[in-house]
């Protein structure tokens, strides 16, 4: 099972606290950063302010050498297919070849009305989603101009560059709960499949739903990466656990029953159980960017045993 740091900078934090986690991601051998693409905090002020997703990660293409980057997940909603399919591409050159791209169809409509964007009902986001799949994707494998002619992108006679240093592209992971149309999305575009926060048991029945999905589909289930996002919260003591506990707003009873929480043998304990239950990824939610010694304590004490 691979580890991958997974962080929420819209909360409150700084390019250089971004950096400053990413490095250590690198330096502990962790497999991955991973940040969200919100613009708005959902709890406290936010402050100093949000950071685009893509802009921090080009920055920590030039500032890392071996980790994975990537979002989970960039909403439809943000940015049209074109644009995202350049930024992407520049990005993976920009890291050699180290990005990976996770889409979703955005959730807060409150972030929306704080940015003026459009937030249409999920049924259309997730057309949009599909289309934005279709445009993208061809975009970066087409081996001549590009055209698409969607209810909602029209992309005409495009020449498709730049492109991504990975062929015949970046990873793409999408994810969720979704019962039908996602695990049908997922088998026909994705890489990676993620099941955020959810308990052990709706995680491996989402699992099962997406292998039946990829048989459906003609293709063969074990080409599916299948991971999950659990919130972290690890002490070597009960009161280093309680401490971080208290920093993200918790309790250590709390994160013990919800989270991969408690003392390092512990949190091994549950990352194993989602392991047997079929994942081979886990992202592991750090909400305290400033506390670089929880990521030390994880490398040397769970990753070694997962």
């Amino acid at each position: 099972m691979l580890l991958r740091v997974f962080t929420e900078p819209q909360q409150g934090a700084t390019y250089d606290d971004i950096v400053a986690v990413a490095q250590v991601t690198e330096e502990e051998g962790f497999d991955a950063f991973f940040r969200s693409d919100h613009y708005q905090a959902f709890s406290g002020d936010g402050r100093p302010g949000p950071t685009d997703a893509w802009t921090t990660l080009a920055g920590l293409a030039r500032e890392t050498s071996r980790i994975r980057l990537g979002t989970l997940v960039s909403p439809v909603t943000f940015r049209p297919p074109g644009p995202l399919a350049i930024i992407v591409a520049q990005v993976d050159a920009m890291s050699g070849g180290r990005v990976e791209l996770g889409m979703g169809t955005g959730w807060h409509d409150g972030e929306h009305a704080a940015l003026g964007l459009a937030f249409p009902p999920m049924g259309e986001r997730f057309a949009m989603l599909e289309e934005q799949l279709e445009v993208v994707t061809g975009l970066w494998e087409a081996g001549e101009p590009f055209t698409h002619r969607g209810a909602h992108y029209q992309v005409v006679d495009s020449p498709g560059l730049p492109k991504p240093v990975q062929r015949p592209r970046p990873p793409l992971i999408l994810g969720g709960a979704g019962a039908r149309r996602t695990p049908r999305l997922a088998a026909r575009f994705a890489d990676e499949f993620n099941v955020p926060f959810h308990r052990l048991e709706d995680t491996s029945a989402q699992y099962e739903r997406v292998r039946r999905a990829c048989e459906a589909a003609g293709r063969d289930p074990g080409t599916m990466v299948l991971s999950a996002a659990l919130t972290v919260c690890c002490g070597a003591t009960e009161d280093e656990l309680e401490r971080r506990a208290e920093a993200i707003g918790r309790t250590a009873e709390a994160v013990r029953q919800w989270d991969a929480g408690g003392l390092p043998g512990e949190v091994v304990e549950r990352l194993q159980a989602y392991g047997r239950a079929g994942a081979q990824r886990i992202y592991l939610q750090t909400l305290d960017l400033h506390d670089l010694d929880h990521l030390r304590l994880i490398a040397a004490e769970v990753m070694p045993h997962v």
